[in-house]
């Protein structure tokens, strides 16, 4: 893959970001999906940069959760904000990146997406529920650098 461009046809794009949708449904969390072609530095260090530079650690709950993606490095990382981190295990995202990993192994990288982002966002439910005041306070756009 030459292009960040070429990881995911637009289609594809638009029915993870669907998944976004529909995964923030039912919780207050808010999920984001990073995809760049590589990463200069560690990827869990540089999810934490796009975190920031997202903006993802100004949500009330502290509950944003990044997928971040380095194509060519064939990495990603799952980052939850500080409200996230406080609440839950170690190995809290464990089974989430290990759906996603056996996608990506196959090459199947939109179905690796989006079970990433649905099973991350029923185990936000748990944590951090809908509420009717709540809000979507990020953008569901996929983010590239």
């Amino acid at each position: 893959m030459s292009k960040v461009e070429d990881f995911l046809s637009v289609e594809e794009e638009q029915e993870i970001i669907e998944a976004i949708r529909i995964a923030e449904k039912n919780t207050s969390g808010e999920i984001r999906i990073h995809i760049e072609k590589t990463s200069e530095i560690d990827a869990f260090n540089r999810a934490m940069e796009v975190f920031h530079d997202l903006k993802m650690d100004n949500t009330k709950l502290q509950n944003g959760v990044l997928i971040y993606v380095a194509v060519e490095d064939k990495t990603f990382v799952i980052y939850g904000d500080k409200g996230i981190n406080d609440e839950v295990s170690n190995d809290f995202w464990d089974s989430t990146k290990d759906v996603m990993q056996s996608h990506f192994k196959a090459g199947n990288f939109k179905q690796g997406l989006i079970e990433g982002v649905l099973k991350a966002g029923k185990e936000l439910e748990a944590f951090f529920p809908w509420e009717n005041n709540d809000m979507n306070e990020l953008t569901d756009e996929i983010s590239k650098g």
